[in-house]
Formats: structure tokens, sequence, C-alpha cells
């Protein structure tokens, strides 16, 4: 007789073993039919689950944030059976949900094609339409083993040898079709809502290039056509953004293989960084850091001794030199740690802040690797405030309002902050842990911040705050960071003398803001489209001719300009007007002066911003002042 507890509190008791499915029509029939699944004591199940226990329980429907998943991982069941129907021959390997859709990997000899989508699509429809229910059939290891043998599937033997003995082997059918699948899903095909096929790739078996290459279709899946369109605008949209494409159109960076990870910058790309770097440096000089630069290559016992060399090894470049080990560092902290410890700082010296625009390596998959957004040598604005632990909270709301400051002035105002406590791997006794995360919430609430919790994802030595910045086209970015550590000045013996005179250890506080600068500045080129600030921009003013005889002119309205410290060129090729608006628009240059003979009789400009048709004819003067002054950073602006 289990007795089931719902949500609100109240409780059901049954007979026997009940399903999800008889208790959403038992609470209502409405319920019953928008129900997807249920929640047993937090964990997924079928709506056909046998309930057989006391449990909490919860009904999932298609606007729960656990059904998105779901949904899309029928769909990508729907699509394989779509392939294997259309393509006879074809093997399916492996088909999760993903952040942002599904995709399935299939062994085939003949590559698809982009049109192949639109069939498959078809094939999906159809069996969308029929509302097939998935049915959930749990089988020995053997009769498994012979199903996908009959069917010629050999790399479901495989699948099958990783599983451990002491979960059960389960398929998946939907009419007539059949795979290996823990589930669960949803009741049937019909509920799947709006989905879309969107590219094909390839991939290696297992992720592993040494292995089959195979063909990935990807797509994506949303309880109503309404959230498919705006995904899939939002993905035109993220494409036109892209930070690759307007890389070169801009002259900002290159990436090529010889160099891989790493970032070629051109001369109008670096003005954006050192604008950047020179606004963060102003920043945190304002805000009393002290800034510092430490070596590039360390040997390998510092390493272990703080713990990165057991916790973060597979990810360090090394290289050998007189018998030592030495790792390109893949973060600042223990150098901080080093500085620190030269002196004995007494409790009247805390805070210390300690800033580093750190040059790091890290050892990322060829094949994760992004742009500039994903690299595997960065910078990172880094920093670290050694504090006594009751200055833990004025220290974090300091650098919280210092970070949301940061934030606003580079055009994000939509922050939300993920609390990230102990992962499941970490150096430190839980008591230590105990102490760190309280020490942070106390932070968090003296901060004003509203948090959702991101369970084990805190760094090994520490929980953490992490600041994620939502984009022109709502797409999430986790940038910022704050961490409290108790753990790595322990380890590396780092303490001030207090004011009982006595040696205590520091707090650490481990905070970036923008995080990777190489990262950042493709977030901001996505978010802009292309298009920043004008005090960010590498040429912020064209001034172009309307006939050569305005050349001398065009020369002299540029050096005033640049007198006033604007970023200029000058365009005085004989090329229509027209054509060199077109031309420097494409390249996202703010604005664009055009002179001629009038304006050169008449000592003016013709201004027109980018993305503007109108043109405002101003005295060079005028002109300049407006520039001058719309050009400041925000810091400086009065």
């Amino acid at each position: 007789m289990p007795t089931i507890t719902l949500p609100d509190g109240s409780t059901r008791t049954f007979d026997g073993a009940v399903t999800g499915a008889e208790i959403a029509t038992g609470i209502a029939k409405s319920l019953g039919r928008q129900a997807l699944a249920v929640e047993v004591d937090g964990r997924l199940r079928d709506l056909d689950w046998p309930i057989e226990e006391d449990a909490a329980v919860r009904i999932v429907k298609p606007d729960d944030p656990v059904a998105l998943p779901l949904l899309r991982h029928d769909c990508a069941h729907v699509m394989a059976q779509a392939v294997q129907e259309l393509f006879p021959g074809t093997q399916v390997t492996i088909g999760p949900p993903i952040d942002n859709g599904f995709y399935y990997d299939f062994a085939r000899e003949a590559p698809f094609h982009p049109e192949d989508l639109e069939r498959i699509e078809k094939r999906m429809a159809e069996i969308v339409a029929a509302d097939v229910p998935f049915r959930r059939e749990e089988v020995s290891r053997a009769e498994a083993h012979r199903r996908f043998a009959e069917l010629g599937e050999s790399y479901k033997h495989e699948i099958l040898q990783a599983i451990p003995e002491d979960q059960p082997v389960t398929l998946y059918h939907q009419d007539g079709w059949f795979d290996l699948c823990r589930g669960p899903h949803g009741p049937s095909t019909g509920r799947i809502g709006a989905f879309k096929l969107t590219k094909i790739a390839g991939a290696y078996w297992r992720g592993d290039a040494r292995n089959a290459q195979l063909q990935r279709i990807y797509g994506t899946a949303f309880a109503t056509r309404k959230e498919l369109e705006a995904h899939l605008h939002q993905l035109e949209e993220a494409e036109r953004r892209d930070h690759r494409r307007l890389g070169r159109e801009m002259d900002l960076f290159h990436v090529q293989e010889e160099a891989a990870g790493s970032v070629f910058w051109h001369p109008d790309g670096w003005i954006v960084w050192r604008q950047i770097e020179n606004y963060i440096r102003r920043r945190l000089d304002a805000s009393g850091y002290r800034e510092v630069k430490t070596p590039q290559l360390i040997d390998r016992v510092l390493w272990e001794k703080s713990g990165h060399w057991d916790m973060f090894g597979e990810h360090m470049f090394t290289i050998e030199a007189e018998n030592k080990t030495l790792a390109v560092k893949p973060m600042n902290c223990p150098g901080h740690v080093q500085i620190f410890n030269q002196h004995l700082h007494s409790y009247r010296d805390l805070p210390l802040r300690m800033a580093e625009f750190g040059s790091c390596h890290r050892n990322e998959p060829s094949g994760a690797l992004h742009g500039i957004m994903r690299v595997r040598a960065f910078t990172q604005d880094d920093a670290h405030i050694f504090c006594e632990p009751d200055q833990i909270t004025s220290e974090s709301v300091a650098f919280c309002d210092l970070l949301k400051s940061v934030y606003a002035d580079f055009g994000f105002t939509d922050v939300h902050v993920k609390f990230s406590d102990r992962p499941p791997v970490r150096a430190g006794e839980d008591a230590v842990w105990d102490q760190a995360e309280a020490a942070l919430e106390r932070a968090t609430l003296a901060a004003g911040l509203e948090t959702t919790r991101n369970p084990g994802e805190g760094a090994f030595y520490g929980p953490k705050l992490e600041f994620v910045l939502r984009d022109a086209i709502g797409r999430d970015w986790q940038c910022g960071t704050l961490q409290v550590d108790f753990v790595l000045p322990e380890r590396l013996d780092a303490h001030y003398v207090g004011a009982d005179g006595a040696k205590h250890r520091p707090v650490m506080l481990h905070r970036a803001i923008l995080g990777s600068m190489e990262r950042f500045i493709g977030i901001l080129i996505e978010h802009h489209a292309g298009r920043l600030p004008l005090w960010l921009a590498p040429v912020q003013i064209v001034v172009a001719t309307i006939t050569n005889e305005a050349d001398d002119y065009a020369e002299k309205v540029a050096r005033t300009l640049s007198d006033a410290g604007l970023r200029v060129r000058t365009d005085t090729r004989s090329d229509k007007i027209g054509y060199k608006v077109r031309e420097h628009s494409l390249t996202k240059v703010p604005l664009i002066m055009a002179v001629g003979g009038r304006e050169a009789a008449e000592r003016t400009v013709s201004v027109r911003a980018l993305g503007s048709r109108e043109q405002n004819v101003l005295a060079l003067d005028e002109a300049c002042k407006m520039c001058q002054r719309n050009s400041l950073p925000p810091d400086l602006r009065s």
C-alpha cells in the first residue's frame, strides 16, 4: 500500500503498485492528458513506471524544465527510426539530447546530404502524427546481443559491454523499431512538439579520432511551434553575428591550424584588446588592486603542492628541462600565493588585492576549439584577494558591485548568478567546505544577489559564484566568478600575523570579471553584432572624400580629429561615396564623415552614423568636440 506525497504536501494511499499516469488522471483528467513523465523521489521515470513503495511524486508537464530534454530524446528516437527506414543498412550508435536539441550518430558508407534532411523530417512527421506509444522492455544481456546481431548493429555490442553488471539492460520500442536506451521517454510520439533537423556533421565513434568516422545529424525540438520558430530565428541571428565571420570582415584576428587554440591578433583587433585591458586596469586601480606578473613556466613541485597536478594535470602542457618537469601555467593562483609569501604580512595589510592579466594555457581537445571563444592560450583578468574571515562579506559585496558596473559599461544589464557548491572530487575536509559555503552564502545575501543552485560544479578548492550574461539575442554566457578558498592557503602555507600576535591562514577569494579576455571579446562582438561602442571601435571615424578636389581638406579633418585623440582613417580613393559608405559599413566603422568641395569651402563635415541613412552637416570644430566627448570610455566620462 504505497503512500504517494504530492508537491503540495497532500498524500494519497493506494492498495497496490500505481503508475504516474494513474496518479495524474486521479488528480484531474486534464492533468492525465498533459502528463509526459513522473518524477519519483527526484528521479525521472516513464509514466507507466510501477511505484510500489512510499514516494514523493511530481507529475511532469510540457512546460516543466525537465520536459524539454525528454521531448528531445523522444525526437532523437523518431529521427533514428526514420533514417533506418529511409536508408536501409544504416547503423545507429548513440543519440542523446543536448543543450539546444539532440543528435544521433550513424554508421553509413554513403554520405548524407542536406536534401536528405527534408525526407527524414517528412517521415518523422508521419511517425509523430501516428501517435505511436513508447514501450520499455527489460531484457537479458544475451537477448540484447542476439537481437542487435540479427539487425547487424555491431556498435550496440560495445555499448552493451560497457553497461555495469548491476544495471538492467533496457530497450525502448516504437512502431516496431527499437534501440538500446536507459530512458525515460514520453508516453507516445504524438506528444513530441515542434522539431527541425538542423545540420549534418562528422563524428568519431566514442569521440576518438583513432576510431571509425560516423555521420551525425543534429536537430532541435520544442514543446510548441512558436518556441521552435523563436529558436530558429536565434540561430539565424547567431550565424549573422558569428564572431569568426565578423572578425574576418573587420580584420580583427585570425586562427590557423599551425597554432591551434591560439589567436593571431591583427592591428585593429589589438586596439580593441588594449581598450578593454586599459579600462579594466583603471577600474582595478581605482578599487585598490595592485597588479603583478607571474611566470609562465613553473616546476611541477608547486603544482603538486597546490593540488592542481592531481586535479587538473590532464589539462596542463608540460616540458622537460634539466631533469625537471615544468608546467605552462593553466591558472595564476599558486603564483599569487608565492608573491604573498615573500613578506610577513600583518592583519593591518589585509585585505590585499592582487591582480594580473595572466597569460594561461590549457590543453583543450582540438574538437572543442571554437574561434576565440574556446582556445588553449588565453589571458584572464584575474585577481586574488587575501583577507581575514570576517572580511569575506565586505570584499565580496565590493567585488559584485564592481562586476555589475563593468558589465553595464559593456552593454550587459541582464546578469544572473549560479551558486556552485562542492564537486565530487575536491581538496579539503568537509568541515572546511561547510565553512566556505556558509561564508559565500552570507556574502551572497549581503550583496543582494538572487542565485540558482548549480550542484557539484564548484572548483576543487572552494565553492563559487558564476556570473552569467544574457546577450542581445537571449543566449547565456558564463564569464565572471567569485570563489571562496580556505584550501590553497593551507596547502601553500600562506599566513599572516593577526591582532593577537599569532599566525593565521588568510582566506583567498579568487575572482574574475571578464574571465578569458579572448572569449569576452568574442561575446562582445556577437552581442553588438560587430557594431562596437564608439570607445571600443578600432577605427572610430573614416573621413571619405566625395570628390578628389577635397583630398587636402580630408587630410586636414583627419589630423584635427586625430589630435583630439580619436582613431581616424581617410579614404581618398576615386570611388563613389556610396561605395565607400557601404564598404566601411561592412567593417562596422561607427562614423563616416563625407567631405567635398562645399564642405572644404565652409569648413564643415557631413556626418553619417553606422546603420543610419541620415546625414548631419556640422562645423568641423563642433563635430570634433561631439566625437571626442562620445568616444571616452564610460569610466572617464564626467
